[in-house]
């Protein structure tokens, strides 16, 4: 019978214990593992098509995350929701994502990951095209459909990358999974652009939640014709290829012995007490704070910030005017792709004199978006215009895991509804007028602007103990 992965070109003269072919850190506990010759052919070219696909359902999974943003002042206005409310739409996402993925992540290493994936597309698309036919009678339904999407996206953007991991050897692994990730700004991007744009077309906000289904069909059928329906799954041995085309556990050195198995509770206490973990992991929740609430708000902003200036005139009616989230949109792609690019390119030379690059980038990126960030706030009213290792590796999927946790709980899933609590509470203190519904959104902002600063101090902090902490585990 026809092996899925024959095509790869992988030979193993000594193939390990079935308990040793477990994906994950878990894997060759205890035992000497075998030396494996592997041969070093180059991916075929069924490895790129699937990468294609998986590639391209993690576009269409980041458009619809950003669906509400770019048509946001239509959905506030057809559900009569106050900005709190509204801010609870993407909370509800998150929160239901980020409870979701653990689950998926857990499924994935122990059932069919294709048959998993399928179904959360299926899913996902099914409740959004479901979610275009609530009335505004029903908006807490509204709000439900947002977190069975979230539930359904969680399922693919936990294992697609384990897929893409498994199809490459470590040289081109680290460069699809590069590609993978950087559909993750054009998908946001394109979400504000495909909801404004058929808003725009259409006359109805509703059929922006119309179109993506469509293509999340399009993606289950090429999951369904062009991925194995098992995809062999590389232990860390397998990952570890030598220049000679052979590998060794690092328990079979001379003087090199394995470190005793830990409990779940001993790697949570370790990771508390490594700094650069803890300071990083502030860092990138400061950032996920600042982004989802940004992500979440600016087109609106940007609205009654033209209402105050006299350039537009109030939405009333059915469909409002949602250029700013074509051009939001646009801008979200330019300047990720760009911001990716120019992050990673800078990291990579500036590491070549400083080990402390990776914190230092990331601290002066956020030092300068947050500075940026105010001004854009302080002048919106006049101008539009201006508006890593060093963790073990096994316990490495604990530490992401917990990462992705506290980033979410503390940053994303939470701001983009404590800014619209904000905002509505400044509003009934106030006249009920554009020029104070302008100001109670410019306020809020602020909030983003100093977590930003804390942000870039979370990243300076963790420059002090990276590469201390990353020694140290290189010796585990």
């Amino acid at each position: 019978m026809h092996n899925p992965r024959a095509h790869e070109g992988t030979s193993l003269q000594s193939q390990p214990p079935p308990e040793e072919q477990n994906y994950g850190a878990a894997a060759a506990h205890g035992r000497r593992a075998p030396v494996l010759c592997v041969s070093r052919k180059s991916p075929a070219k069924r490895d790129y098509l699937i990468a294609a696909v998986l590639c391209y359902t993690n576009l269409i999974n980041f458009m619809d995350w950003f669906l509400v943003p770019g048509i946001l002042l239509d959905i506030q206005k057809y559900f009569k929701l106050s900005d709190g409310d509204t801010g609870l739409l993407q909370t509800v996402f998150i929160l239901c994502y980020m409870l979701a993925a653990p689950v998926f992540g857990y499924l994935g290493d122990r059932y069919n990951r294709k048959i998993i994936l399928g179904a959360g597309i299926f899913f996902w698309s099914g409740v959004t095209l479901s979610s275009s036919f609530i009335s505004e009678l029903y908006y807490r339904l509204f709000f439900l459909s947002r977190g069975l999407v979230g539930i359904g996206t969680a399922s693919y953007s936990t294992i697609a990358p384990t897929i893409i991991a498994d199809l490459f050897e470590e040289g081109k692994r680290t460069t699809m999974l590069s590609v993978f990730y950087i559909f993750i700004p054009v998908g946001s991007g394109l979400g504000y652009v495909l909801a404004a744009g058929m808003a725009g077309l259409t006359g109805d906000w509703h059929w922006a939640f119309r179109i993506t289904p469509c293509m999340g069909g399009l993606a289950l059928v090429l999951l369904i014709l062009l991925v194995p329906h098992k995809t062999q799954r590389r232990t860390a041995a397998h990952r570890a290829l030598s220049i000679s085309g052979t590998i060794q556990v690092a328990a079979e050195k001379p003087g090199v012995h394995r470190p005793a198995k830990t409990t779940w509770c001993q790697d949570v206490i370790s990771l508390a007490k490594n700094w650069s973990f803890v300071w990083s992991s502030l860092g990138l929740t400061a950032m996920a704070f600042v982004t989802g609430a940004l992500g979440m708000w600016v087109p609106l902003f940007l609205y009654r910030a033209q209402l105050v200036q006299g350039t537009v005139s109030p939405c009333l009616q059915e469909t409002c005017n949602s250029s700013n989230s074509l051009i939001f949109g646009g801008i979200t792609i330019g300047t990720g792709m760009l911001g990716v690019i120019a992050g990673a390119e800078a990291a990579r030379r500036l590491r070549k004199i400083n080990n402390k690059a990776d914190p230092l980038i990331c601290a002066t990126s956020m030092f300068i978006s947050a500075l940026c960030l105010y001004v854009a706030l302080m002048v919106a009213k006049t101008s539009i215009l201006s508006t890593f290792y060093v963790v073990t590796p096994r316990r490495q999927s604990t530490a992401i895991a917990l990462q992705i946790l506290v980033s979410h709980l503390l940053g994303d899933a939470g701001s983009p509804y404590l800014i619209g609590i904000i905002s509505s509470a400044i509003q009934t203190k106030n006249d009920c007028s554009s020029q104070w519904s302008f100001r109670s959104m410019q306020y809020s902002f602020v909030v983003c602007a100093f977590v930003g600063v804390f942000g870039g101090a979370f990243f300076l902090l963790t420059s002090l103990y990276i590469e201390e902490d990353r020694k140290e585990a290189e010796q585990l």
